[in-house]
């Protein structure tokens, strides 16, 4: 049964939820909005940065840590954005990493978004005792 994670996130009135959990699975996209829902300003370093906070906030407000990640899927504007996303990236994340892919793609939802995620982790189950 697919159930919602309840976050803390700008609450969209696009008909999305931030998470959603379903058969012992995470999924999850993020975007480098504020609180109030505005694209961050200063460029790919501070878009990727709130894009990874907003992500971390999800995966906690789930009940993980970052190291029940599995997957993500990075999405930039352009190549030479790459480098600058990969280095805050690494801030999140310690060995073994997540499995990853990386696209440049010619644009997002939003013009003025540069850089977008989507991710799976692994839901931790409990043992029977």
């Amino acid at each position: 049964m697919k159930q919602a994670v309840k976050t803390d996130l700008f609450a969209s009135k696009a008909p999305l939820e931030w998470a959603v959990t379903a058969n012992g699975h995470l999924s999850t996209a993020q975007i480098p909005i504020n609180a109030e829902g505005k694209v961050v300003e200063g460029g790919i370093e501070a878009q990727a940065r709130q894009t990874m906070e907003n992500f971390k906030h999800t995966i906690e407000a789930a009940g993980l840590t970052m190291a029940d990640v599995t997957q993500v899927l990075i999405y930039v504007t352009h190549r030479d954005q790459l480098p600058i996303f990969n280095q805050v990236y690494a801030e999140y994340f310690e060995a073994p990493f997540p499995n990853r892919a990386a696209m440049i793609v010619a644009g997002l939802a939003r013009e003025e978004m540069l850089c977008e995620i989507v991710a799976y982790a692994a839901m931790k189950t409990q043992l029977a005792s």
